[in-house]
């Protein structure tokens, strides 16, 4: 009896967390990633929009501070032009010095520049959102389980609560969310920004474009590797129908002798 009774508790003890958390599981939504595969590229369109989004909804609490302007005219970035690049960093303002009198100043920023950090420190981010600190999104496409498929699941996965599911002030109900629970508002909204090139800024259009936005931020040399992959397997399929014929050659020998 009390080994069932043994039995009995381990069984439960394994299995009844195992359906809490399949029960819990939601799967993340699926977009056609230009950059997914061995033979994938970023889409420079995407990237650019993708920047845009970042700058006009997403730069003022989120920072990116890993990038400079130049790595916008990198080949396989968003390649603006360097008169582009250059406009874009000069219609940004930042801290430099000292001067010849000691004190700092401000500037138009330069290629050279970081990009503009939101707050001055961690706790004045913190106390401008309710106590979270808004992560910086230089790698989160790579820091973040899930990828690209959860960042864009989760800019679009604000729902009203389920029954029975209170949320303090200041906290929103995300099904994607690690528990569901989040506190940066819901950002994106059909035509929020008008898009240069036409395009139509659609909710799911922004997520898609400034998650491939963020996954170039985090992987910039990835069409690089991938080239490179690609090379390897073909020098590596050769060197191996070379190795075969040379070996059925070199024993082709050894049977005649024998």
């Amino acid at each position: 009896m009390r080994a069932f009774k043994i039995l009995l508790i381990t069984f439960l003890f394994f299995t009844v967390p195992l359906q809490i958390n399949s029960a819990e599981k939601v799967e993340l939504l699926k977009t056609d990633w230009s950059f997914k595969g061995p033979l994938g590229k970023f889409d420079r369109s995407s990237l650019q929009r993708g920047y845009q989004v970042y700058t006009e909804v997403c730069a003022a609490c989120h920072s990116m501070k890993y990038l400079s302007y130049r790595n916008l005219m990198e080949k396989g970035g968003p390649e603006f032009s360097e008169a582009q690049a250059k406009s874009i960093a000069a219609s940004f303002e930042v801290t430099d010095g000292p001067n010849a009198d000691g004190e700092m100043f401000s500037r138009p920023a330069r290629l050279s520049d970081k990009f503009p950090m939101p707050y001055p420190n961690e706790k004045a981010a913190q106390a401008a959102n309710g106590g979270a600190y808004p992560p910086d999104m230089s790698v989160l496409a790579k820091a973040r389980k899930g990828g690209v498929d959860y960042l864009y699941s989760v800019l679009l996965g604000y729902t009203e609560p389920p029954a029975g599911v209170t949320l303090d002030e200041g906290v929103y109900y995300n099904k994607f969310m690690y528990g569901n629970k989040i506190k940066m508002p819901k950002v994106l909204e059909d035509d929020l920004i008008e898009y240069g090139d036409g395009t139509l800024a659609t909710e799911e259009q922004m997520a898609k474009d400034v998650v491939t936005f963020l996954m170039w931020s985090a992987e910039p040399h990835l069409e690089a590797r991938h080239k490179m992959g690609f090379r390897a397997i073909i020098y590596l399929t050769i060197l191996t129908i070379l190795v075969y014929f040379s070996m059925k050659k070199i024993w082709s020998r050894v049977e005649s002798e024998v």
